[in-house]
């Protein structure tokens, strides 16, 4: 029996890559510092690995942006626009796939599953001609074995990829390149042909529903990369969900090992074991990859040991339940938080110790020490008073259905919302926040320190507020944000004012590229001590005539974007949320505030995975939304935003939300989501995004009036917004200003056209 990871965050303790990519894109440092920090921390983070007992460490899971970006360049699937006639990617053109350049929109992004992290979408074309460029696997693993450490390759599964793409031609089966794309990974497995003895192929597709096309490409493409491994074991990994009615697919392509998720899925595991072929083994994801709590042990222990009794020690293999990129590193350096919610937390480091601990166990090796510190902290966390509070209970429990609904509907509600706002044809507006600036963060980080006053703190976030309402006077914007100067982060702002919730020091983790978030621990019932938002937001509606917007993350997000307490329904979670939002929207609305935006980034990515169970996840999301937003008068606006998410199949369950304008997410896929909005005909006002906020390009007026025409074919004028796709707290001022000078330049003459 023995260890191993599917993979390790790739950041750095302390953010070593965030830091050194945005050194390289500033070129404060050259290629080879870049790289220098990359194979460091690689090292560090095996030996990390090693050191926790780890038998088999991943090699190919660290990547400098995404590793779906990384099959891409692998493949040689590089679209012509970022290199005109070449199939090999320099880091430059990497890059420019990832973040785009000058004229050139980069690839779009879209969710990992049912994750915060965001990967690169492989696109797809008639005559695409493919070409291996393995260079990075081999090196790293070079790299590996020259440390003397075990490796095991991980490779995105051709057909998971080929799924998670998109087609950028009209009526183009994307599976079409099935063969072509194996062909690639078939070369690549003669190349690893006695170099590794294991191969990790991560198939997740294999928990979703799946088409018979798919179906078949899964044993078509299996059928050829058995025969072209040669003595190469291929380890099969799937994770997020259960098989179910994928199983004996999965197991009918004949690899070495099957990884499953017992984390998310234990029920599966008798099921699996059973229809086993005898030359088959098992990798059991038994310590939890998604979530910061610590292994339940003695739990664990019993799963293990019921595989073993089915299967044998010699077929099984254990490891978490997916790859750790999704927690932070290591728990050690968290010396602030409260001794006892640390004795819950495990980080990656921890993981692989439990790990370790686990299959040790099942070899009757068991140490006593760790199995009794971690009962423990179990017995704590389910009997301490810190997880419920019988007030919130009690509230949840009077929640009535009135508490959820608006009592006039959209098209009464705007009559009386256009008389308070006067607002124009095709109003602009952005999403919320403007860039965090050197100072806003020094000014943060020295009042966190207590080297400055709350007071000093509030006259420098004033400031920082009134500049950004000044711009947008200059701008024309005509419905106004404050900014979100004192916001750290959309999550992690609320999670820092609300009981039951706590945060870490060090606790980082990557959302795409150098994007680092810090999620909010919820260990225990939530509820609001003080208004968090209306000081900022009334100071700033003071400073102009204009309709200020008030900024709330909503409840959905803010549970889909922490690490949530695993002791009860998420639902039920949600619901406590939502009644904290509530009372801040309430608050704000009575400080005079006309436009209330809540946004749900993550409704979405919270699906479960199959589609049989999204009506029930749908309707208490949805519902959790509408109890934080009913309360309002008529004249109260209430928007929402939704960034990168395909919305084709859940429009209808989005009008039920009732948001009197919707903004959305659009440019980088020109316009394609709109279409579900059409077929549906979503009935309130959308303000679809014109352009990519996550790239430092600038788009020119004449893009973004291209992107607007194409929104005009879907959405009526008077009901169309103008703004960006997302939040502007990444980018620099300079960018901003002409991005939005160009977009409100193209607003008016719109409106100048329809006068």
């Amino acid at each position: 029996m023995f260890t191993h990871t599917l993979g390790f965050p790739r950041i750095g303790q302390q953010r070593e890559l965030k830091k050194s990519l945005e050194a390289y894109w500033k070129g404060e440092i050259a290629e080879a510092d870049l790289q220098a920090t990359a194979r460091e921390l690689r090292e560090r983070h095996w030996r990390l690995q090693q050191q926790a007992g780890i038998d088999f460490v991943a090699v190919n899971d660290f990547s400098l942006y995404d590793h779906v970006l990384d099959t891409s360049v692998m493949l040689g699937a590089v679209p012509p626009r970022f290199a005109v006639g070449s199939t090999s990617a320099t880091l430059a053109i990497y890059f420019r796939m990832a973040r785009g350049e000058a004229a050139i929109a980069p690839l779009e992004m879209s969710k990992w599953f049912d994750t915060n992290y965001h990967y690169l979408v492989p696109e797809f074309s008639r005559g695409q001609q493919f070409s291996l460029q393995p260079q990075k696997l081999l090196e790293e693993l070079a790299e590996a074995e020259k440390l003397g450490l075990r490796a095991k390759p991980v490779l995105l599964g051709p057909v998971t990829y080929l799924k998670l793409g998109k087609s950028v031609e009209p009526g183009f089966d994307r599976f079409a390149h099935l063969d072509a794309i194996v062909a690639e990974y078939e070369k690549l497995l003669r190349k690893l042909d006695g170099k590794v003895q294991w191969l990790q192929l991560d198939e997740p597709a294999l928990v979703l529903d799946l088409s018979e096309t798919e179906r078949d490409a899964y044993e078509h493409a299996y059928r050829r990369l058995r025969a072209a491994a040669g003595q190469t074991k291929i380890l099969l990994a799937t994770y997020f969900e259960a098989l179910r009615d994928n199983l004996e697919l999965a197991i009918s392509l004949e690899t070495s090992a099957l990884h499953i998720d017992l984390v998310r899925a234990p029920g599966q595991l008798q099921e699996v074991a059973r229809r086993l072929r005898p030359h088959q083994s098992l990798s059991l994801g038994i310590v939890d990859g998604r979530n910061i709590w610590r292994v339940d042990a003695t739990a664990a222990m019993a799963t293990v040991q019921a595989a073993r009794q089915w299967l044998g020690s010699d077929r099984l293999m254990i490891a978490p339940s997916c790859s750790l990129l999704h927690v932070p590193i290591d728990l050690s350096f968290e010396t602030q938080l409260d001794p006892e919610i640390r004795s819950w937390l495990a980080f990656a480091r921890q993981k692989c110790q439990e790990v370790k601990f686990l299959a040790d166990a099942a070899e009757q090796k068991i140490d006593t020490v760790f199995l009794a510190e971690n009962r423990v902290a179990w017995s704590s966390r389910r009997s301490s008073v810190r997880v419920t509070n019988p007030s919130v209970r009690q509230r949840t429990e009077k929640i009535t259905a009135a508490m959820s609904h608006r009592t006039t509907p959209y098209t009464e509600r705007k009559v009386k919302q256009q008389a308070r706002l006067k607002l124009p044809l095709f109003p602009t507006t952005t999403i919320g926040s403007f860039p965090q600036t050197t100072e806003i963060r020094k000014a943060r980080s020295e009042f966190n320190a207590r080297k400055i006053t709350r007071e000093q703190y509030v006259a420098l976030m004033q400031e920082s507020i009134r500049l950004s309402v000044d711009r947008q006077h200059e701008l024309g914007l005509d419905v106004l944000v404050h900014g979100e100067a004192e916001r750290n982060d959309m999550v992690e702002y609320f999670g820092q004012q609300l009981e039951g919730i706590c945060f870490t020091q060090q606790g980082w983790v990557q959302s795409y590229g150098s994007r680092c978030v810090k999620p909010p621990v919820i260990y225990g019932d939530v509820s609001r001590r003080e208004p968090m938002t209306v000081g900022w937001t009334r100071y700033a509606q003071s400073l102009t005539s204009k309709p200020m917007k008030g900024m709330l993350t909503g409840p959905v997000t803010i549970l889909c974007w922490s690490f949530v307490r695993d002791d009860q329904p998420r639902r039920d979670t949600c619901q406590q949320i939502a009644l904290a939002i509530r009372d801040e929207v309430s608050d704000l609305e009575h400080a005079g505030i006309g436009i209330i935006q809540v946004d749900e980034a993550a409704l979405r990515e919270g699906l479960p995975l199959r589609k049989a169970e999204w009506d029930d996840y749908l309707a208490w999301a949805v519902e959790c939304f509408r109890l934080s937003t009913s309360g309002i008068a008529d004249e109260t606006q209430l928007h929402t935003h939704m960034c990168y998410s395909e919305f084709n199949d859940i429009v209808p369950w989005i009008a039920q939300m009732d948001a009197d304008v919707i903004s959305v997410e659009a440019s980088r896929s020109r316009m394609e989501l709109l279409e579900a909005f059409e077929r549906f005909k979503y009935p309130s006002d959308i303000g679809p995004g014109v352009y990519d906020i996550h790239s430092p390009r600038v788009p020119s007026a004449a893009e973004i009036e291209s992107l607007l025409t194409l929104a005009l074919e879907v959405i009526p004028a008077e009901r169309l917004w103008v703004n960006p796709d997302c939040g502007l707290k990444t980018r620099g001022w300079p960018e901003t200003m002409a991005s939005l000078r160009n977009m409100v330049e193209v607003a008016r003459q719109m409106r100048a056209l329809r006068a």
